[in-house]
């Protein structure tokens, strides 16, 4: 008995010390990639001191006597906090993520090398002034010292995933402008959509699916050559890549920003806000940076790591913002191949060779490469077995395959200083299509549309006839006859994603741009108020009344007046009657709300197109939503009445009851019967997760992902939570950062991002500013030398 109990006593005492080794190795593993943010590194090649401060978020100041010097550090520190990330999207620029993610991304990669980044990467590199090669070689060199002196603190995920990264090259900084460009295609999803509902349904239902511009009256240049004859505008779509959603790697999507003049602010100066809408992860996609050179450059802003220029903020003379165009930059070719050698397609009567490129991808767990082919016309990569599209070979034109030059941009605007200088930078942005708000200290303000806006043939609504260079590309748009607005006469400008001009343009850009309901209440909010603060800015970024909401909540309430309701189904119409719009997550209204108009969407669409095609018709949200916004108007549609019901025609009367009934009945049964104690905020939750943070055992050992959180707001409102239409009120999509710019006093800006400086899920710095985030608060965006050094909590020295 006394050998047994010492032989347990060991026993325990082995496995107490095989716990505490276990937590003291995990935690090892989760915190040695922490830097030491107040160290003394000495970096090699540097040619004098430079110095970086860090305020209490940790986000860098680097102060350098030349910009060689300031841009290895660049790199070191940014390598620093995001290396990993780094490296993910430079994976993706590559095609290189099966290689350590998952097998079943070879396909993804062959998607990403049809894309040529590296190729058009090349061609911009010879280009490219020595100065900004020199640039480039310092930054490279920076990651890469820091590279090389923590192999063995390398982050966690490089170990899990069994690699170490390679050495950082100027190629890989110009791909992540590809990766850019490509996030904002527009296309492929939608254009698939419509062309199976178009096998399905009658054209007059088809048609209707096309939006009517007729229905969006707030362009963002409204003058602009108003009085012109236009080109025929008639559809477009839009593409997002679902890889790079997931990853949590999306750079532009949907975006407000704006500005005003001195006359209609407190301060007699201009200012500028904006907020870029992204995918919600952690880390985020934005790595805050000011840049400062003694006697030269001074920029802050947002970073996207990896590239070492400022890609949205200010310098000592402007600030700038971006959003989304929402441009067409893509066109699908329904290819023909020639039946007798699968290498040619037809083209102008004639049998042309199809360039074949063949791609070696090594696969996580795989001993040897899978070899793919990727074929190409003088357009463009044939992509039709990317997405299933079988028996057809179908092509693609993009923009992002003409030469341009975005990095010039960017380099540019961090230097720029007055309205041409801002304007010749923007001229460069032909791949990214962007409406870049302008501010500057001299009492300045202005938009420009910068963008390879194709000048095309034909209807773009589908896929066109590639049989025939008819509808082959005829050029770009001129830079100097793209929307621009400078000083306007009300002090304003401001964009979200909405119709770019009026019905006097020339050229076609879009027709799938945002309906009009955050540009029409930012436009409310500003005008509202003679002279605008700060404050009054804030306040703006973060409201929650949907415009949209107002609009159909009234015909709801129309349709449901007088109609039989059971109690509970009378308490959340009295709800709806009583309601102000404000999406607020205390609130049952905007529960109601939701639910009802997406039970709307489903009535007038499920019955036509059964389960699947349904299901694929709401992930592309803007489709659905457009006609239902112009059936609002007209109050008619072929859609509306119910295929399955023969002895009825249904209204849009009988869809909104239904819908209502619907809603009432299942948040009745998950909720309880009561629908004044139901709350938007219990199902509409954001959680910021990390690319890896879907396999339950990292999310637990390493803490990767933050939240859930109630939220307010939604993808109707200018702050925006947005979720994604099959997977009801889980939000990942909103504000990727929010910046106010002042331009009187640059110390007076502020600014806040959803994450944090740091990539490093143990760091204190990973999510320190989620929450205040969440409650829609900012921190100072320090500038002057004065205020920076009276802000430092840390201090870093390069020798």
């Amino acid at each position: 008995m006394r050998a047994f109990k010492f032989i347990l006593k060991i026993v325990l005492f082995v496995l107490i010390i095989a716990v505490i080794a276990g937590y003291l190795f995990l935690n090892h593993i989760k915190t040695k990639a922490i830097p030491d943010y107040n160290a003394t590194i000495d970096l090699e090649n540097m040619t004098d001191k430079v110095v970086v401060f860090r305020d209490q978020y940790a986000i860098p100041h680097i102060y350098a006597q030349n910009e060689t010097d300031l841009y290895r550090a660049v790199g070191y520190v940014t390598a620093q906090d995001r290396l990993w990330q780094m490296d993910l999207i430079r994976r993706v620029t590559l095609g290189r993520l099966s290689e350590v993610l998952d097998p079943g991304l070879v396909e993804a990669d062959r998607m990403l090398r049809a894309l040529n980044f590296s190729g058009k990467s090349e061609k911009i590199l010879a280009a490219t002034d020595p100065e900004i090669l020199g640039h480039f070689e310092a930054y490279c060199d920076g990651v890469n010292q820091f590279i090389e002196s923590h192999q063995k603190k390398l982050p966690f995920e490089f170990i899990l995933l069994g690699y170490k990264p390679e050495p950082w090259e100027p190629l890989h900084i110009v791909n992540m402008i590809g990766y850019m460009a490509w996030d904002l295609a527009m296309s492929w999803d939608i254009e698939v959509t419509l062309y199976k509902i178009s096998q399905k349904v009658d054209e007059e239902k088809f048609m209707e699916l096309i939006p009517d511009m007729d229905y969006q009256q707030a362009p963002i240049f409204p003058d602009f050559m108003k009085n012109n004859p236009g080109l025929e505008l008639q559809s477009a779509f839009s593409e997002i890549n679902t890889t790079i959603k997931r990853l949590g790697l999306e750079v532009f999507s949907g975006s407000n920003n704006w500005a005003v003049s001195g006359e209609k602010s407190e301060s007699g100066y201009p200012m500028l806000a904006n907020d870029m809408h992204l995918g919600l992860n952690a880390p985020g996609v934005w790595y805050q940076m000011h840049q400062m050179v003694e006697g030269g450059l001074n920029v802050t802003g947002v970073v996207l790591p990896g590239q070492p220029f400022v890609v949205c903020g200010h310098n000592k003379d402007i600030a700038w913002g971006m959003t989304n165009v929402m441009l067409d930059d893509i066109d699908f070719y329904m290819e023909t191949i020639n039946p007798e050698n699968e290498n040619q397609y037809l083209l102008n009567g004639e049998w042309k060779e199809l360039k074949v490129i063949e791609e070696s991808i090594n696969v996580k767990g795989e001993d040897e490469p899978v070899v793919v082919k990727n074929k190409f016309t003088h357009r463009g990569p044939v992509i039709s077995d990317f997405r299933n599209a079988h028996n057809r070979a179908i092509s693609m034109r993009w923009t992002g395959n003409n030469f341009s030059n975005e990095v010039l941009t960017v380099y540019q605007l961090n230097r720029a200083t007055n309205w041409e200088e801002f304007r010749e930078a923007a001229s460069h942005f032909t791949s990214i299509a962007q409406n870049i708000v302008y501010a500057d200290k001299e009492g300045n303000i202005g938009m420009q549309l910068s963008a390879g806006v194709p000048i095309r043939e034909g209807n773009p609504a589908l896929i066109y006839q590639g049989d025939t260079t008819l509808y082959d590309w005829k050029g770009l748009v001129p830079f100097d006859e793209l929307p621009r607005s400078y000083n306007p006469e009300n002090g304003m400008v401001s964009s979200a994603n909405n119709r770019s001009v009026g019905d006097g343009y020339p050229y076609y850009i879009s027709s799938w741009f945002d309906l009009p309901n955050r540009i029409e209440r930012i436009r409310e909010m500003l005008s509202a108020k003679e002279k605008l603060t700060v404050n009054d800015f804030k306040e703006i970024q973060n409201d929650h009344l949907s415009v949209f909401a107002r609009k159909f909540t009234t015909v709801f309430i129309a349709a449901l007046e007088g109609t039989e309701l059971n109690n509970a189904e009378l308490t959340a119409f009295e709800i709806l009657k009583n309601w102000d719009y404000q999406m607020d997550k205390e609130e049952a209204a905007p529960l109601i709300f939701e639910k009802t108009y997406n039970n709307l969407m489903k009535a007038v669409f499920h019955d036509e197109l059964g389960d699947e095609l349904y299901a694929e018709l709401i992930i592309q949200d803007l489709v659905p939503t457009y006609l239902l916004d112009k059936i609002r108007v007209t109050r008619s549609s072929a859609w509306l009445d119910d295929v399955t019901t023969i002895d009825k025609t249904e209204n849009l009367e009988d869809n909104i009851l239904k819908a209502f009934n619907s809603a009432v009945s299942q948040y009745t049964e998950e909720l309880g019967n009561d629908p004044t104690v139901w709350k938007w905020g219990d199902l509409h939750k954001l959680s910021l997760k990390h690319p890896m943070g879907n396999n339950r055992m990292i999310k637990s050992l390493f803490g990767v992902n933050r939240g859930p959180f109630s939220v307010d707001g939604s993808y109707h409102t200018v702050c925006p939570f947005s979720y994604p239409m099959n997977d009801e009120y889980t939000s990942n999509h909103g504000a990727s950062e929010r910046h106010i710019f002042t331009c009187g006093n640059w110390d007076e800006s502020e600014t806040i991002i959803p994450t944090g400086t740091s990539g490093i899920p143990s760091s204190r710095f990973y999510c320190n500013q989620t929450q205040m985030y969440l409650n829609s608060e900012y921190h100072p965006d320090l500038f002057s030398m004065g205020a920076v050094k009276k802000g430092a909590k840390f201090k870093t020295v390069f020798k």
